[in-house]
């Protein structure tokens, strides 16, 4: 197939591209390195040395003679180019990857607040609206999160793969059955930029019918795949900072300095996981497992198991020896909470998730150890605050 993926030099759209590579397809990488450019704001880089995208891909050439095409368009800005390119190349799938992703980043300031409803709102209607304008027929999957439905308290039931029937009864006594978008709750800027997206493709799929497939990923652990290791140049990126470092990556990259484990407030906030590897599986069964078109936004739950921040830093902590240290939580969120949420449909469609165990633990602390040496300590604790102060 003929294969966009858009943020194809991001820490999911690197791998991602080697893999589709790899198969046979033909794949375009789409990305300004805004990224990149971020680490530069934050003064900080990934602990894993990553070459400049040119040489990457140069490298992924010479090692297994694919070629991966790629272009620099700000996605969310230059219509008329992504536009003529979607008319030239005819993508069959679209791979949205390009957006801000740090829940942290966006509470940063009103100027990243902006930036990342901006940036992620007005790519999605760039890209949707390219699509219909360019006139092809092409299924974008798209990588959302569980987040959009917040960290609250929820016994006695689970979240549904993004929708739910209810009974409306209605003041005047009419009543009426509805199959409605499980309600969202973000938590951060970032989330509710997420659950704006939610309402951009349920509009196009409803007036344009356009296939679309949207992903709510929990937290992604790991690092790297059996081809990011090939080669030093291919390697992926490995964030540790309080702003882009996911929780169970940092823990691993603490333990790896005997720095103690920061857990947020109690640590019994419950979080969705699923392995970076098993993120690659279930984009490419989305991919291959065409969405029927009806007018509706093809929904899945992309996780493969909840644990408490707690219970992540226990296993983290046994095999390390690392001592845990409870510090004051930066985040507007339950201290505790339940999280059930419902996956059936990419384990039916032949997703085997990996687990995080000790094993797992283990291996990630090998890849931490060896690049330990380019981790800037002063970098590790979460600044932003998603608290006003003045309340």
């Amino acid at each position: 197939m003929k294969i966009i993926v858009l943020g194809g030099d991001g820490f999911i759209g690197w791998p991602l591209s080697l893999d589709l590579s790899k198969e046979g397809h033909e794949v375009y990488i789409i990305d300004n390195l805004t990224r990149r450019s971020i680490d530069k704001e934050l003064n900080v880089s990934s602990l894993t040395p990553i070459k400049d995208l040119n040489s990457r891909l140069a490298t992924w050439k010479r090692l297994t003679n694919h070629d991966i095409n790629y272009v620099n368009i700000n996605i969310d800005k230059d219509y008329e180019i992504f536009q003529n390119l979607l008319k030239e190349f005819r993508p069959d799938v679209i791979f949205h990857l390009a957006e801000y992703k740090s829940a942290p980043y966006s509470m940063r300031s009103a100027y990243h607040k902006i930036e990342t409803v901006g940036h992620n709102i007005n790519a999605a209607n760039v890209i949707l609206s390219s699509i219909i304008e360019s006139e092809i027929e092409t299924h974008l999957i798209h990588i959302g999160t569980m987040g959009v439905y917040g960290y609250s308290s929820m016994k006695n039931t689970y979240i549904p793969e993004g929708y739910i029937d209810v009974d409306i009864n209605y003041e005047n006594g009419f009543k009426e059955k509805r199959n409605i978008l499980y309600p969202f709750n973000p938590g951060s800027i970032y989330h509710l930029s997420k659950s704006l997206d939610n309402l951009i493709f349920q509009f196009y799929a409803k007036n344009d019918n356009l296939q679309i497939t949207d992903l709510h990923q929990g937290i992604v652990w790991g690092c790297q795949t059996d081809l990011t290791i090939l080669h030093e140049d291919l390697i992926n990126r490995f964030d540790y900072d309080g702003d882009y470092g996911t929780v169970l990556n940092r823990f691993i990259i603490q333990a790896s300095l005997d720095y103690p484990l920061t857990v947020h407030g109690s640590g019994g906030q419950t979080r969705a996981l699923i392995n970076l590897k098993d993120t690659i599986k279930c984009l490419k069964i989305a991919m291959n497992n065409k969405h029927e078109k009806n007018n509706k936004v093809r929904i899945f739950n992309q996780l493969s198991e909840t644990k408490t921040v707690k219970e992540i830093a226990s296993i983290i902590s046994h095999v390390s020896n690392t001592k845990i240290d409870n510090i004051k939580n930066p985040r507007n969120e339950d201290s505790e909470n339940d999280l059930v949420a419902k996956n059936n449909s990419l384990i039916r469609l032949g997703l085997d998730p990996i687990m995080f165990n000790e094993n797992e633990a283990l291996g990630l602390l090998e890849i931490a150890h060896k690049y330990n040496k380019n981790c800037d300590i002063s970098k590790i604790p979460s600044q932003p605050s998603w608290k006003n102060n003045n309340n």
